[in-house]
């Protein structure tokens, strides 16, 4: 058997889908490396189907898996419950790689000797407004530290490589409870380091995150840094360590004080240099209204940030977005 198993969870995004899978099929070690593609429809209609379909007719090697109960926890243990592979790279439906990827990540983890590794993100955003593009390209990115080493902060799953039989143990390593508002890696790395488990950085291993146009607004960038926001929190909050929660809460209050302030001062000087203190102003109020449900994914994906902030956000974010 090959040591490795991509794995590409998907909702409704056909084209994009297609793109992702056409950057694993020509990776330069795809022969050496890959024991199966794992492409996972989360579309209860199975969207999905007709793109793998015609991608097999063409040649390629592509074991298709039909998670029908919508959630983002769900599609990730359909793909890892389908292969048995020892090492498992996640790679996002709006995401595509290199030639090189796969290779340098997989190189990068088995030098490392660490449970998971994640590698860097570069952002594109290429139909939003010149104003806003470079907050956007940012926003969807992840530079990470330079080089490839042992780290101690964690990433999220898009680009990264998990040893299964001590990073993704049982039947469903990702937490079910996550299946709407998404933070499921966030769960399963903070269990890990907990359990004592290592990260590991491959800065060779970078690939490209193009941002669905829906996905190319403020508003939406703002909801998810709400979300973000959120985390710290909810996993205190998880753990029942109320002096934890309120910590966070307490440096919340700070951050989304002193960041909207910021904000508010900004504004007559652009739009473009306000945002970015927004975003920050949205972290920490995610911090505060931790108990806030957003839905990121499936069929009740958020739509707007204004279901996810008090008034003065809200006015902040429209006086920057209209």
């Amino acid at each position: 058997m090959k040591p490795v198993a991509v794995i590409i969870p998907t909702y409704r995004r056909p084209q994009s889908l297609e793109r992702a899978v056409r950057s694993v099929l020509a990776q330069d070690d795809l022969g050496r490396l890959v024991e199966e593609l794992v492409v996972v429809d989360n579309d209860p209609d199975g969207s999905a189907r007709l793109t793998v379909a015609r991608l097999q007719e063409d040649g390629a090697r592509i074991l298709y898996v039909h998670a029908r109960e919508p959630g983002v926890s769900n599609a990730r243990n359909a793909g890892l419950a389908a292969t048995s592979a020892p090492l498992i790279a996640f790679i996002d439906d709006d995401e595509s790689a290199p030639p090189h990827w796969l290779g340098a990540l997989y190189d990068a983890h088995t030098a490392l000797g660490v449970d998971v590794t994640f590698g860097p993100v570069c952002g594109r955003a290429d139909e939003a407004p010149a104003w806003k593009r470079a907050y956007l390209e940012r926003f969807f990115s992840r530079p990470g530290p330079v080089g490839t080493h042992v780290i101690d902060e964690v990433y999220g799953c898009g680009n990264s490589m998990m040893t299964r039989s001590t990073a993704l143990a049982g039947p469903h390593p990702f937490d079910l409870d996550a299946n709407r508002t998404g933070g499921e890696d966030d769960r399963l790395f903070a269990r890990l380091r907990e359990d004592g488990r290592r990260f590991g950085w491959a800065g060779k291993a970078w690939l490209w995150e193009h941002a669905p146009v829906s996905r190319q607004t403020a508003g939406y960038a703002l909801a998810r840094a709400f979300g973000f926001g959120q985390s710290p929190s909810q996993i205190a909050a998880r753990e029942r360590d109320w002096g934890c929660v309120i910590k966070w809460m307490a440096i919340g209050a700070a951050q989304a004080g002193i960041y909207g302030g910021a904000a508010l001062v900004l504004v007559p000087f652009g739009r473009a240099r306000a945002l970015p203190f927004v975003d920050r102003a949205a972290q920490g109020l995610g911090k505060v209204i931790w108990f806030a449900q957003l839905n990121f994914y499936g069929a009740a994906a958020v739509r707007t940030a204004s279901r996810s902030g008090d008034a003065n956000l809200n006015a902040m974010a429209a006086k920057i977005t209209q």
